[in-house]
Parts: C-alpha cells; structure tokens; sequence
C-alpha cells in the first residue's frame, strides 16, 4: 500500500473509531461496543467502503494491546493475591471450561462432520475473551470486587488452557489417539514452560529492577519506557516459545515488577501504548464480523450465538453455586464470560489450515464469536440487573446492626474503602474513639481490617441494598477513600438517595473527578494530588519562619476558593 493510501485509510479508521466511542459512551454503551461497531463499519465486509482487507494482519499486531493489558494487571497483581484466587483458578476455571466445552461440544454435535470437530468447537466455544471482559472491569471499577477477582481468575484459566488446546487441533486432525501422542509429548512441552518460565522469573527478579532503578537515577525517562517495553516484549516471546499464551508470560512479568518501587511509573508509561493498540484490536474484532454471513442464514446463527450465551450462562452458574458464590455474584460472573474470546480466531484458522474444518464451518464459527462479543455489553447491564434482585431476594445482604457490628447504628462514621487512605482514617477515628464502620470490595483488605480487630466487612459501598442495610441515614459522616472514578460516582448517587442528609467526603485523584463528585452531591471531595502539594508547601513555610495562623489562615483560603489559587 502507498503512502498516501496508508495514512488515509488510518484517518478514516481513527475517525471511525472516535465518532463511535463517543456516540456509544453517550449512549452508556460503553467504548468496546463502539470500538467493535466502528470495524465493523471500515472492515472488508463494511456496507459503506472497505478501509483494509488484511485483517489478520491487523489483528496480529494489535494483540499486543491484550499483552500490555494483561501486564498492566500484572502491576496491580500481588504474587500473595493471585495465590489467594488458587480455588477459583484451578477449581473453577478448570470445571467451567471442562462442563460448558463437553455441553457446547453435544450441541455442535448435532451439525458438525465429526464428534472430533464437535469437541473442537465445544472447548474453543467455552473459553471467553480477557481482553473485552478485563478491559470492561476496568471502565466499570469492577477489577477488585469478588464477581471482578472470580471472572478474572477463569480467564486466567482459559489462557492457559489454550496451550492443550492447540496441541489437540493437530491430533483430532491426523485421527489418531490423543493420550498416547499426548503423553510423549509432556516431557519437552514442561521443559520448555519451565525454562522460559525461569527466564522470566530471573530477567523480572534480577535483571531489570536495577536496570531500572539506574536508569530512574539518571533521569532518562526515554530509556526506561523502552526498557520496560521490552521486557514486557521478551517475556511475551517466551511464553509463545513455550507455546502458552503471550498475554500470560506479559502477565508473570508484570507480576514480578509489582513489587518494585517503581511500578506505579512502568503504568504511566505503558498505559499511553495499551489504550492505543486494545482500541485497534476492539476495531479489527469488529472487522471479522462478516454481514454477508450474518444475512445469509441469520436464524441459524442467531440460534447458535443464543443457544452458546445459554449453555455458558447455565453451566458457569451452576458451577459458581456449587463454589459457594452468592447468587448475584455467580450471575455477574456468568453474564461477564457468556461471550466467546479472541482465541478462537486463532484456534479455529488453526483447525482450518490443517483441514479438520471447511471454509463454511470457519465462517460460522468466527461469526459466532464475533456476534457474541458484541452482545457482552448489554448482557452484562442485564446480569447487574439479575444479580440486584437475586440479592434483594435472597436476603444476601444482612443488617449491620449493632449486636453484628458492635457499633451503634446512629451517629457512627461509615467508610467506603479500608485500603491505604481507609486504613489511615480508621486509625485517626480510633485513636478519637470515634465509632465507625467500614466497608471494602478487596478480600484482602477485609482481612486486614478482621486482624486489625475493626468492624471491616466485604461489600460494595455503591450497592443500595448495602446502603440501606448499613442505615447509612443515621450515620453521622461517609467518608469514600476509594480511587475508581465510577465507582466512587456510583456511591455519593446512592447514598444521597438514601441518606440526602448525611455529609459524604469524598478522595478524588484531581480536580476534575473531584467537580465531578461535587456535582453528583458529595459535601466535600478533595484531590489528593493537590492536597500533597499544599500540605509539602504548608512544611517549606513553616522551616522558612512564616507563622503556624497563617499557614492556617492560606490553606483555608486556598481550599476555600477550589484550590483556584494554584491551579492554572
């Protein structure tokens, strides 16, 4: 392609993508639905005018947007929290993937060639996309509640069950019998996971924490985001030599790095990168779907895409029960991974170059996919739906009152959030015999909070049924320390409702999200950013002479005037 194709096919298709996630966030949509539109609009089957055909290629490329997301949640994943989901990785994920493939498998059996291809199509058709769903936890500020942790947990499972898939495709196509060839197979297939899993393990322990550190002394800031770029590149390849998942290995080595002092300036450099390249994906998602297909037998699609979402639907519930989920949140959890995921594109061209399947059972099978991930949107607002009533109606939700708590409903402070500003608030309120109680979506901070010997209890303060549980009307403050945006709006909206008379305080990351607290009715919010600045200025002028009152006196004035005074 020229030059000046190239760069008008680009504008065309940024500006696509662009007007469409803006329209669908209008909307409430969300960005991936748009993103997902938007190719479907300049993408080959396009009924407007194709932007490019080679969509593969496309594709490809951009899934490196999937492995710096996943190594971005690497950062944010404790080595010690991802061994506390151990029962939902290895127990749940394990039989989701196994019951939803074997009933998916029956279903396709009644229309594919073979039970060989049946079983193909039922596996690859069980497992659901990291990408859409990880990325949708992230707009939401769902990532750390426990239908959050759960979903992510399985996904995790599904990537590294990738790895016997791909090693089935070749087998079910040459006939022969998987054990026996399976079984020789193992012994070089663990060497090689093992030494590149090391290789990882050494270049993320080792090799790059004072490779970085020098590089941070020096102040080249150049150097560190492509130092940081190619370790997450390198361990990307060596997972893939390994034949797992790149996203996996990009995941093991952000996980290494999250224990550094400096991980919170790998994500300001990598974050720019990620939101780029996820977008392109979402959009050459989107360019696969093919219309032709859609319209040329849309019932039998349609039903194979609604009998699909209902398998997974069933059998991920069912499996949550049985795991000892609460109703709603084994709902939220189903809802989330109804769709299909991204690795099916490569597991079914797989099966197709090696002819196990035909062009029209690829062209179904993509379509599927595709469609799929298109709905996870709306089913998931249709999940959050259930699952509010599932708890409403099962009691999920009991009251905190104070023969639970040990804390007097009326006049006691509630937090929302007993992470590191939670835990510091809990601790000023405690040392004044303040009464409180708090409330945190992070099992590990629940624990913590147990071991403090505070009344720290798993829940979402945005929840309604919470709210009215905990008779936030007769609390004397609510004070919100957590840091995801929507979540945090979410919360002053309910508990106005609630409870319109009591003070909310509220931490935001800027004056922007703090505006916006503001609006939606918080009594006060203050940027943390902002306020460290005041408060290291406050400190120089003190060592500098200037009075106690009158470093009083201008700090007030300052907050006084929404910080107007040192914001441009």
């Amino acid at each position: 392609m020229e030059l000046h194709g190239f760069i008008l096919s680009a504008i065309v298709l940024l500006t696509a993508a662009a007007l469409s996630v803006a329209l669908f966030k209008h909307l409430g949509l969300g960005s991936i639905l748009g993103l997902l539109v938007a190719g479907v609009i300049v993408g080959p089957y396009s009924p407007v005018h194709p932007v490019t055909e080679q969509v593969d290629e496309l594709r490809t490329f951009t899934e490196l947007g999937v492995v710096l997301l996943l190594f971005m949640i690497g950062l944010e994943m404790q080595p010690k929290r991802l061994w506390a989901l151990r029962r939902e990785i290895f127990g749940l994920g394990v039989i989701q993937i196994l019951v939803s493939g074997l009933v998916i498998a029956l279903y396709a059996s009644l229309y594919a060639p073979s039970w060989s291809v049946a079983l193909l199509m039922g596996l690859t058709l069980a497992l659901s996309s990291t990408a859409l769903v990880i990325q949708l936890l992230h707009e939401r500020g769902d990532l750390n509640t426990r239908h959050g942790t759960t979903a992510f947990a399985v996904l995790l499972m599904q990537d590294l069950a990738v790895v016997p898939l791909l090693a089935i495709v070749p087998l079910l196509a040459k006939g022969v019998g998987i054990l026996p060839t399976a079984a020789s197979m193992t012994e070089p297939t663990v060497l090689r996971i093992l030494s590149m899993g090391g290789l990882i393990w050494l270049i993320g322990r080792y090799v790059l924490p004072p490779v970085l550190e020098g590089l941070l002394h020096q102040n080249n800031r150049e150097a560190f985001a492509l130092v940081v770029m190619l370790a997450v590149l390198l361990s990307a390849w060596a997972m893939h030599e390994a034949g797992l998942s790149m996203a996996l290995g990009a995941f093991m080595m952000g996980m290494l790095l999250s224990t550094t002092p400096f991980n919170f300036q790998i994500q300001a450099q990598v974050e720019p990168f990620k939101g780029l390249l996820l977008s392109l994906f979402f959009v050459a998602v989107g360019m696969s779907i093919d219309l032709g297909a859609l319209t040329e037998q849309p019932w039998l699609l349609a039903q194979h895409v609604l009998v699909v979402i209902a398998i997974k639907l069933v059998t991920v519930f069912g499996i949550g029960i049985l795991f000892r989920l609460p109703r709603g949140v084994a709902a939220r959890v189903a809802f989330l991974l109804a769709q299909n995921g991204e690795f099916g594109f490569v597991l079914f061209g797989f099966a197709k170059t090696l002819g196990l399947i035909d062009d029209a059972t690829f062209a179904i099978a993509i379509s599927v996919i595709s469609t799929s991930m298109l709905l996870t949107t709306p089913l998931v607002r249709i999940g959050d739906r259930l699952a509010q009533r599932l708890e409403h109606r099962t009691g999920k939700i009991q009251g905190f009152d104070e023969p639970m708590t040990g804390v007097a409903p009326k006049g006691r402070v509630i937090i929302g959030g007993y992470g590191r500003v939670g835990h510091t608030i809990a601790t000023l309120l405690e040392v004044n015999q303040i009464p409180f109680i708090a409330f945190d979506t992070n099992p590990a901070h629940v624990e913590q909070g147990v071991r403090d010997g505070r009344a720290v209890y798993y829940g979402d303060i945005g929840d309604p049924e919470l709210l009215h549980a905990a008779q936030v009307e007769n609390a004397a403050l609510v004070i919100l320390t957590i840091d995801q945006g929507s979540a945090a709006l979410r919360a002053v909206s309910h508990i106005r409702h609630t409870g319109p008379h009591v003070p909310v305080i509220a931490r935001a990351r800027d004056l922007e999200a703090c505006a916006s607290l503001l609006r939606a009715g918080a009594t006060r919010a203050y940027p943390e950013a902002i306020e460290s600045s005041l408060r290291l200025g406050a400190e120089a002028l003190q060592m500098l002479g200037v009075s106690t009152e009158d470093i009083d006196m201008l700090l007030k004035d300052v907050r006084g005037q929404n910080y107007a005074q040192v914001v441009e």
